[in-house]
């Protein structure tokens, strides 16, 4: 990777993890309310509605940390927030079709598939309802005329944990994706194989909506290859299942992975998970909502025309103790 562009993306990963701290703060930090209001004691009166349509899939603990962002950005500003999902590109672009025709006064989505979900954003550009876009879909969202995008550039996530894994000696990776068909997953993995230089990097395709199937899959591949020295999975829940799958298969294979939560950073404080590369889901929701507000109320763009970077910013036995409250408190 360009060491300038890494030391820029680290410093904007920086900003973004101060920016996550001080909303936190603001929402009552250690101390935060973990219900749907995401922590907020109050809630301003309703000036106006965001309907937020993501492609998470069901039983996908990574969209909770979204929806708590954008719940505390929503309580904090006044909005209705209205929140709809499939991880089905073709339904998303439905549900984006049915947010257009409620009118509101804005709408956060997510892009997994633009060739899928591209016009269905448009129309709502075109229907003059301000669009801000996160998670994925980056490379796409200002041409299709978002007015923000918060998130992780994909592959440079990918290059930097092919590097640490190589780093660590890793000779063969398996890089394990959840849900086929979403550009972003197979950007991680894509990154994965330039960032590990000479290592062998292979995919594994599983089904990410059944957590034993995830398990036994990783297993049998695992019994069946010991020469894998390193599993890479792109969510924190398919991390906890690999590590299950790397004891049950008597392999040394270590286990690193994209995005955390609370079960996944006591994983990394036992040492069962290496390491994960976090992207501040909680920032991501926040800002999805607080940018619609800001531009409605008083015209403001966060990132001036640029992608907004929330992460990547690697958590390992370093400074996962710093991190521990924050993840409980479901905000990292």
């Amino acid at each position: 990777m360009n060491q300038s562009r890494f030391r820029k993306m680290l410093a904007a990963t920086a900003v973004a993890a101060s920016a996550t701290m001080v909303l936190a703060a603001c929402s009552g930090g250690g101390k935060t309310d973990t219900t749907a209001s995401g922590g907020a004691a109050t809630s301003a009166k309703k000036t106006m509605t965001v309907i937020m349509v993501t492609h998470q899939a069901p039983g996908d603990t990574f969209w909770d940390r979204i929806r708590k962002g954008a719940e505390a950005a929503a309580a904090k500003d006044g909005v209705d927030f209205q929140y709809t999902n499939d991880p089905d590109a073709t339904k998303q672009a439905q549900l984006i079709q049915a947010a257009i025709d409620k009118k509101p006064d804005g709408i956060a989505v997510t892009d997994p598939n633009t060739g899928a979900i591209g016009d269905a954003i448009k129309k709502a550009v075109a229907a003059g309802i301000p669009v801000t876009m996160f998670n994925a879909g980056g490379d796409d969202a200002l041409g299709l005329g978002a007015i923000g995008y918060f998130g992780q550039s994909e592959s440079d996530a990918g290059l930097a944990v092919g590097a640490k894994a190589a780093g660590e000696g890793a000779k063969h990776i398996l890089c394990v994706i959840q849900e086929q068909g979403q550009s972003q997953l197979e950007a991680r993995c894509d990154g994965v194989t330039k960032g590990a230089g000479g290592a062998k990097v292979e995919r594994l395709y599983v089904n990410g909506r059944d957590d034993s199937a995830v398990t036994s899959n990783i297993q049998a591949k695992l019994s069946a290859d010991k020469s894998i020295d390193y599993v890479v999975t792109l969510g924190a829940q398919f991390a906890l299942d690999a590590g299950k799958a790397v004891k049950s298969a008597g392999s040394s294979a270590k286990v690193g992975t994209f995005d955390t939560n609370e079960e996944l950073i006591k994983a990394i404080q036992d040492g069962s998970v290496t390491f994960a590369i976090d992207q501040q889901p909680y920032l991501q929701g926040y800002l999805a909502v607080d940018g619609i507000w800001l531009y409605k109320t008083n015209g403001n763009t966060i990132g001036g025309g640029q992608n907004v970077a929330t992460g990547p910013a690697f958590i390992d036995k370093s400074n996962v103790d710093a991190v521990a409250g924050f993840a409980a408190n479901g905000t990292r």
